[in-house]
């Protein structure tokens, strides 16, 4: 059937017919391999993998199969893009459904302590989804200590298996790679398992995890190689330490832990830990939660000391030794004060560093074809349609500077991309008012400009900021503290009230945060806030009815329900 739709289309094939060919079982292995498919026949055009008889007779009825026939043949694909993360697969596959040939490189370099993983990138695979699963699972504990107040006996201890938790969590993970790899075989994206590196203009070596190299041409490349965590550079880091490409997927509960670091994905980690009932202490070099609101980052710490969370502030880890082995063995750390010369020593069972991520752009041949990269953090300086030095080169995700290091930030940038390369659209991505959420135990959600950063575009006496300390009704009768969670806008004065900024620190503040950005994407006013009926009895509800303003000085402080 294959055959006489090729011929009816007047499309000259070469046809490699298994069963007459002695290496034919051998040839076989390879294409399962770098395909998923086992049966014949197994059609590819113009070196993009279409499928069998079934997706080539799908692809031929939506118009696919004829636009992979228009061979450019100055080169092998319309567009390469290097990275199998979050913004990098949006592209590709936005850009396959317009029609064109694409290629995807990924292959994950093992870290320090031999942890790699499959396609999806950091989220996927050791960032939003393993984390906010551990995230849940800690959730799952506190619900547990509350519950009793609500009337639920627990005739035993109640406590965690570590070993029951990643398994489970690695499973989910292993499924969304599978899921991912689908997905681009459903659109004839081809993927490659190699490292992809330029050697010439429009020219890319791939090599893969045997050594073996092949070359591939594209008219347009979308760099999206994302980040990997940054290491200290003194003794026994590599050696003793882990990060958080090995956290999710280590094999033993860690036990005692030192994280160093403050940024989001330490005190993240930080706030699962200690909510799995580990003893966690966050040593941190300056300040927490660089590019947030600092005061919505300071009380993201206090929520965090209420459960045992221990801070060692301006301090910084000089040495790394192991006093014993084991899973987990026991380590001392040296460390020394950032404002004097004050040494200290403490004992753990592992350290984490999560003290920053270096963007991987330092090994792809970017040099070699002229690409501009900003030599201090190795992002790529791009233009606000993600165009960089070279005119056909784009970037995307965490290693474009200047922009939000978010997962949906990407998804959003690389699809919008394809259709402004291949689909005749305008649209660009608006990096500005990209909500986010910091996963601590309580939870942290923003949107819009941090105060510091309102002052600074705005200055202060054009801005008035409305906040209030609240109470989640299900934390009264559990009796937790009534004065923990925080609420806070923003709003330029001279522009109706618009709410530039929105804060919010309390539980399922992620949720909470999603619809306000929609909101303050349709410019969300304090009088339209005011107009809103809120749901009873909800946290945010309180964004309804804030009337404290910074700058009246008045007590915001909760005395009862």
């Amino acid at each position: 059937m294959v055959k006489e739709l090729f011929s009816s289309l007047g499309v000259d094939c070469n046809i490699l017919e298994l069963d007459q060919v002695d290496d034919g079982a051998s040839v076989q292995e390879v294409l399962s391999e770098i395909t998923n498919q086992r049966t014949v026949p197994n059609i590819f055009v113009n070196k993009v993998h279409v499928g069998g008889c079934d997706r080539t007779f799908q692809a031929h009825q939506s118009g696919l199969l004829q636009k992979l026939l228009q061979e450019d043949p100055a080169y092998d694909y319309d567009l390469i893009v290097i990275g199998g993360g979050s913004g990098g697969l949006s592209c590709a596959q936005e850009a396959a459904a317009l029609g064109r040939r694409v290629m995807v490189l990924d292959l994950v370099v093992p870290s320090p302590q031999g942890t790699s993983w499959g396609l999806g990138g950091t989220c996927v695979n050791v960032g939003c989804i393993p984390k906010q699963l551990m995230h849940q699972a800690a959730l799952l504990g506190q619900a547990l200590t509350d519950s009793r107040r609500f009337g639920w006996e627990c005739a035993q201890q109640v406590k965690h298996n570590w070993e029951t938790m990643t398994e489970a969590i690695q499973k989910h993970v292993g499924s969304l790679n599978w899921s991912y790899r689908r997905a681009l075989r459903e659109k004839a994206v081809a993927y490659v398992n190699s490292y992809g590196e330029f050697v010439e203009h429009h020219k890319i070596k791939a090599t893969d995890g045997k050594g073996q190299e092949t070359y591939y041409t594209a008219a347009k490349f979308v760099i999206a190689t994302g980040e990997r965590p940054r290491y200290l550079g003194i003794q026994g880091d590599k050696e003793y330490c882990i990060t958080s490409d090995d956290l999710f997927s280590l094999p033993y509960c860690p036990g005692a832990t030192l994280v160093v670091g403050a940024s989001s994905v330490a005190l993240e980690c930080a706030g699962f830990l200690a909510g799995l009932g580990l003893e966690v202490t966050v040593m941190v070099r300056s300040q927490l939660l660089r590019g947030f609101d600092q005061e919505m980052a300071e009380k993201v710490a206090s929520s965090m000391q209420q459960i045992g969370v221990r801070f060692l502030r301006k301090f910084v880890p000089v040495e790394v030794q192991q006093l014993e082995r084991g899973s987990p063995g026991k380590l001392k750390v040296v460390a020394k004060s950032t404002e004097g010369t004050e040494m200290i020593e403490g004992l753990y069972n592992t350290v984490l560093l999560a003290i920053g991520r270096d963007s991987c752009t330092k090994k792809i041949g970017l040099e070699k074809i002229g690409v501009k990269v900003n030599e201090k953090t190795g992002k790529i300086p791009v233009n606000d349609v993600e165009q960089s030095s070279v005119p056909y080169v784009y970037a995307v995700g965490d290693v474009v500077e200047g922009k939000p290091e978010l997962t949906p930030v990407a998804v959003q940038a690389g699809r919008l991309l394809a259709r402004r390369l291949f689909g005749g659209r305008l649209e660009k991505c608006d990096y500005i008012n990209a909500p986010t959420v910091v996963f601590t135990p309580l939870e942290y959600g923003c949107c819009g400009y941090a105060e510091e950063k309102a002052v600074e575009v705005y200055r202060k006496e054009n801005l008035e900021v409305y906040h209030t300390l609240f109470w989640p009704l299900e934390w009264t009768v559990a009796c937790r503290d009534s004065n923990t969670c925080y609420a806070k806008i923003i709003c330029s004065k001279f522009d109706n009230d618009r709410v530039i900024g929105f804060h919010v620190l309390g539980p399922k503040a992620g949720e909470i945060t999603q619809g306000f950005a929609a909101a303050m994407k349709c410019g969300l006013t304090k009088q339209l806030l005011d107009d809103t009926i809120g749901i009873h009895p909800t946290c945010a509800q309180v964004f309804t009815t804030l009337e404290i303003t910074k700058s009246s000085g008045l007590d915001i402080m909760q005395k009862g329900c």
